[in-house]
């Protein structure tokens, strides 16, 4: 494995232009990005109009101000003009700050004011709409500029007028950006607090990319292999996979506007490469269930395949598989599990990725039974996206080893804490929020508490500040619960609750697909998934199933009641964060009599 030295000897001097013209000198002809236009027509663009048309948007960002060091605001839906824009950015040595869609006017007055924004560059009138409230509260913001430009008329530039733009010779502007400059600010979630602006360099992204590359097996290379890039540009991992790793090795990059159509998009792209948050595996694998329960005979037959296989994958994940084992394996993959795949358009993946929160055990078995090679990545935005990482020797419960170069250790109270080219430059003008996290000799405080095993595998307990503590004064990790919870098939969310309480509960939201398909077997008649909800055999049913769901836990940790609830948690709301988080506090205030409720005598 690569020491941190090593791998700071390649990217020495790098920067992100640097790399993106690499990519256009070996791989120009490849598609770089494709995108479905409002007729349902496909378009596409190689690295090599890429590159030409971040020539003309850099100079026309330049003509409306944009200089060295400055701060851009970016609020775009994954499409393929925001690609085109922070690169632009980069090339002029400003630094591309994208923020979550659904932010509001006075998250946007917080975040452009505390980054020092002096341009903004949004993709159409309801955005546009939110910055200009927000404008008169913006100190330093000179420009605002829209993308789509249908009903506005108030904007100082628009990306039309970019194209316009004489070309820059890119090469010429390699200079504008060095190693040490900021390439982005991400800004924290904020779950627990005002949101921090996590400073990444271009020694950050170049290091953590080549990191990654090393761990990753691709029988081609790495150019042209199809990921869709779907998740909020505001969140590391996406922006660390669907945009710096793209441009560094030529992915081909499909942009998907709205997370909810990933499912057709895969089906029509047949991704090599997926990155999901836990919430995007169990909506498929409650899809593929709910469609299994409509017909007892198919359901019974894939239940005994994935018997029978599923020690044996654990097997071949460990290299560990007879001969005549393997052939067993692939028989039960041709006659159940390939059809499967295919129908869900995960047929071609390489590399799949769960992330940003845990995901249960027995699903991310599930995925590699089926054939789908599934890994767990653990980090944060503070590491530049991933800290451990093991994309072919899985560990089910593990989220891998500490990548290439990092160095990784345990504190005294079990936090997780690491060390590499991958971390933080420290928060934006929080320097005593810095000095919470990061040491004078680098090494970074996660907040997480972990194990690690005999082979380094890493398991996340849970996060130190949302630890329950009962009123018995037992410790619990309620992602642990949660996760076990989640595994009944009709519940699709779940929270733990017990913290200064004689016991713990949950509430459980049920899985519209799966709970749909069920009340049809049993002739339940409903008008809403809260009527669904309130039905005594829903109830029952999910009691039935939690003696099983919490047979690993003792009885001081197990769940004992559930309170049912319909109405699915959406992202980005004051109950999930926008990559589906928990917002434990907000889920708390919202349920606060649910949650009486369950705990009166």
């Amino acid at each position: 494995m690569n020491t941190k030295a090593e791998i700071d000897t390649r990217v020495a001097g790098q920067t992100v232009p640097m790399r993106f013209l690499s990519t256009v000198a070996d791989h120009g002809d490849k598609v770089a990005l494709r995108w479905k236009n409002a007729d349902d027509s496909w378009s596409e663009m190689t690295y090599t109009e890429m590159a030409a048309t971040t020539a003309r948007v850099a100079a026309g960002l330049r003509s409306v101000g944009v200089d060295k060091g400055d701060m851009v605001m970016l609020m775009f839906k994954n499409n393929h003009e925001f690609h085109i824009v922070d690169l632009a950015c980069l090339f002029l040595g400003a630094t591309p700050v994208s923020i979550y869609n659904s932010s509001s006017t006075e998250q946007i007055v917080y975040l452009c004011n505390d980054a020092g924004a002096s341009i903004a560059v949004v993709e159409d009138k309801p955005f546009f709409d939110v910055f200009s409230k927000a404008r008169p509260e913006l100190a330093k913001l000179e420009k605002l500029g829209v993308c789509h430009t249908e009903g506005v008329s108030e904007a100082d530039f628009n990306y039309g007028q970019l194209l316009e733009s004489e070309p820059l010779d890119l090469e010429a502007e390699l200079g504008n950006a060095s190693p040490d400059d900021l390439a982005t600010l991400i800004y924290t979630s904020g779950t627990t607090g005002p949101s921090k602006g996590v400073m990444l360099t271009h020694y950050n992204v170049c290091w953590t990319v080549e990191s990654m590359l090393d761990m990753m097996v691709f029988p081609d290379g790495p150019a042209g292999q199809r990921i869709i890039s779907y998740l909020p540009m505001a969140h590391i991992a996406e922006r660390m996979m669907g945009f710096y790793q793209a441009i560094f090795v030529g992915y081909e990059v499909t942009c998907c506007p709205d997370p909810r159509d990933i499912a057709t998009y895969a089906g029509a792209t047949k991704p090599n490469l997926m990155f999901g948050v836990p919430r995007v595996w169990e909506k498929i694998y409650a899809g593929v269930n709910a469609a299994l329960s409509a017909d007892p005979e198919k359901a019974k037959a894939v239940g005994e395949a994935l018997e029978a296989a599923g020690p044996i994958a654990e097997k071949m994940t460990l290299g560990t598989a007879s001969k005549e084992e393997i052939e067993t394996y692939e028989f039960l993959d041709a006659v159940a599990f390939s059809t499967i795949r295919e129908l869900v358009g995960l047929d071609q993946l390489i590399c799949a990725v769960t992330g940003a929160a845990p995901i249960p055990a027995e699903m991310m078995s599930w995925y590699r039974t089926i054939g789908v090679p599934l890994s767990e990545v653990y980090g944060l935005s503070e590491t530049s996206g991933p800290l451990t990482w093991e994309p072919t020797r899985v560990k089910s419960g593990f989220v891998g080893r500490a990548i290439p170069g990092l160095d990784l250790r345990l504190g005294e109270d079990g936090e997780v804490q690491c060390r590499g080219g991958n971390v933080f430059q420290g928060y934006l003008n929080q320097a005593e929020k810095t000095a919470e996290v990061l040491d004078d000799e680098g090494w970074f405080s996660t907040g997480d508490i972990g194990v690690i095993d005999d082979e380094g595998y890493l398991k996340i307990v849970d996060r130190k500040k949302e630890l329950i503590i009962t009123a018995g004064g037992k410790n619990l990790s309620p992602s642990n619960l949660e996760s076990s919870l989640k595994m009944i098939p009709l519940v699709g969310q779940a929270i733990a609750i017990g913290d200064q309480r004689p016991f713990v509960s949950a509430l459980c939201v049920l899985d519209p697909e799966y709970a749909a398909t069920w009340a049809a077997s049993k002739g339940i008649e409903y008008s809403s998934m809260e009527e669904l909800a309130d039905h005594p055999d829903v109830q029952a049913e999910i009691d039935a199933c939690l003696e099983d769901a919490m047979a690993s836990f003792n009885n001081a940790e197990r769940v004992k009641k559930v309170k049912v609830l319909g109405d699915e948690w959406m992202p980005d709301t004051d109950l999930l964060t926008p990559t589906s988080k928990l917002k434990r506090r907000g889920i708390h205030t919202r349920f606060q009599a649910e949650i009486e409720a369950l705990y009166a005598r």
